[in-house]
């Protein structure tokens, strides 16, 4: 075959190519019919309603989230509030029971001023005592037991060794200032003298 019957039969064949594909483009613009139009458009104005409505429960799920995290501030701000006053007046409950102890005192020192009465006054201390007694023992406030017992760090606090001849080595014989438990945390320890 010649070169030049090769290149017409290139054209030729180059020729139906083009009009295969013309003809293709034709049946497809054909095969959409007004009906299957009408779907496609109304397929898409289905999704730009879905969009639309996605966007729309976005927009709420922000707003929620940003009341809720409002609510959150507010809650975390009045509970810090709440703490730092229930610490402010933490102890009121014992102040007001201690008021009658200091009205007893001030009755008391006014009533032996009066009259130089060394037992009244001697009696009126005795009775203020007996009621602070009450007052911490309602608290849960104990003293700590120290003479005759072991000698222990966690209640008691050695301030000096001495010889003793009643008692075993470590073993508290004399206290020199009380110690106190609340509840069931030492708040101050016993100063104390222990054999050696």
């Amino acid at each position: 075959m010649s070169q030049t019957d090769q290149t017409k039969m290139n054209e030729e064949e180059q020729t139906l190519n083009d009009q295969e594909n013309e003809g293709l483009e034709n049946m497809a613009d054909e095969n959409l019919s007004d009906e299957e139009e009408q779907n496609v458009e109304e397929q898409i104005l289905m999704d730009k309603k879905d969009i639309d409505e996605l966007k729309k429960n976005a927009d709420e799920s922000q707003q929620k989230l940003l009341r809720t995290q409002a609510d959150f501030d507010n809650f975390r701000r009045r509970t810090r509030m709440e703490k730092e006053e229930a610490l402010k007046y933490a102890s009121k409950g014992l102040i007001e029971q201690l008021l009658p102890v200091i009205d007893n005192f001030e009755r008391a020192i006014s009533s032996s001023a009066e009259t130089k009465d060394f037992d009244s006054l001697m009696k009126g201390i005795e009775m203020v005592f007996d009621q602070m007694k009450q007052t911490f023992d309602s608290e849960d406030l104990k003293p700590i037991q120290s003479v005759g017992q072991p000698f222990n760090p966690e209640y008691h606090q050695a301030i000096m060794q001495v010889e003793s001849e009643e008692h075993e080595e470590g073993i508290v014989v004399e206290e020199v200032q009380k110690g106190y438990i609340l509840k069931d945390k030492v708040l101050r320890p016993a100063m104390v003298k222990v054999s050696s």
